[in-house]
């Protein structure tokens, strides 16, 4: 990302001390740049330390100030609550973001148990964990937390053929519109973001694997293309900077109105392949799967 396009002043964020789930890679890195950049003490989550370990350097030598890498899982509550008291020792956070996700294209009819779980314990039982546990910490103690969770256009209307990850995201929107009201009395405030179409490595990946998805949704686009980082940056700022502090619950499109264009889904471009091209695609994703886990071993 190009951080001179971000648009607020600097030193915004300082005595900010925000977690980033799934803040070594894709989205969760722009945006934990942009927090540093702008004088933020920031947490970064994933499960692999080596990635997490040299995106905390590369940021530092960039901006200077603080960027602290934490392997978890975020599946494991108690993993979860680890990592959580060790933040704990440097002091409160005031921000969390909840960017760790799982997803990938199938056809329904060919998931697996496994498959279904391999995303909503991530991001349906993943982000409540983390959600829970902070905010609990916030409850007992006082102080006071600006929570941010990513999550897509398909929270309003589903998407074929991505049903783990449109059912778990629409989770994560209602307990959005949850606790902006239950915890808001707690100086909580409740958020979040969906995102059109911003690729990343992972991203293409496992939704557009030899191009079939979520790189070719730009047809019929209103502004005939996708967004850049620096966008999405700015807008995780003003909601979790000092300043809009009123705005709470609410889930905000950054799509160039491809939701009310299109629907923003993979029917259009999916709907028409065959099991051929299906087989194909899963042993690209299989393939994808197994780099990851090794590089999580090694």
């Amino acid at each position: 990302m190009d951080t001179s396009q971000l648009m607020f002043r600097d030193g915004l964020m300082a005595g900010e001390r925000i977690l980033v789930t799934g803040g070594g890679t894709g989205l969760g890195r722009e945006m934990s740049e942009a927090f540093l950049k702008l004088g933020a003490t920031v947490y970064i989550c994933g499960r692999r330390q080596g990635k997490l370990d040299d995106c905390a350097q590369e940021l530092m030598d960039a901006h200077g100030g603080t960027v602290v890498p934490l392997a978890c899982d975020i599946r494991d509550a108690d993993a979860i609550n680890e990592m959580i008291d060790r933040i704990w020792t440097d002091g409160p956070l005031t921000g969390l973001v909840n960017n760790a996700a799982g997803n990938f294209i199938s056809r329904t009819e060919d998931l697996s148990v496994n498959g279904f779980n391999a995303i909503a314990d991530i991001v349906f039982r993943g982000t409540f964990y983390v959600t829970h546990n902070i905010g609990k910490r916030i409850i007992a103690e006082g102080g006071r937390c600006n929570v941010l969770s990513i999550l897509t256009t398909w929270v309003w209307n589903g998407s074929a053929f991505v049903v783990p990850s449109a059912m778990s995201k629409s989770a994560i929107n209602t307990m959005t519109q949850s606790l902006a009201v239950e915890w808001g009395r707690y100086n909580m405030r409740f958020n979040a973001i969906a995102p059109g179409l911003f690729p990343t490595k992972g991203m293409s990946a496992r939704l557009s694997p030899g191009g079939q998805g979520g790189n070719s949704r730009m047809e019929g686009h209103p502004m005939g293309r996708h967004g850049e980082m620096h966008e999405l940056a700015n807008l995780a700022v003003f909601l979790m900077a000092p300043g809009a502090e009123y705005v709470n619950g609410q889930t905000i499109a950054i799509d160039g109105a491809g939701y009310q264009a299109t629907g923003g889904t993979f029917w259009t471009t999916l709907q028409a392949l065959g099991d051929e091209e299906w087989d194909q695609m899963r042993a690209m994703i299989k393939g994808t799967n197994a780099q990851d886990k090794s590089e999580r071993t090694a």
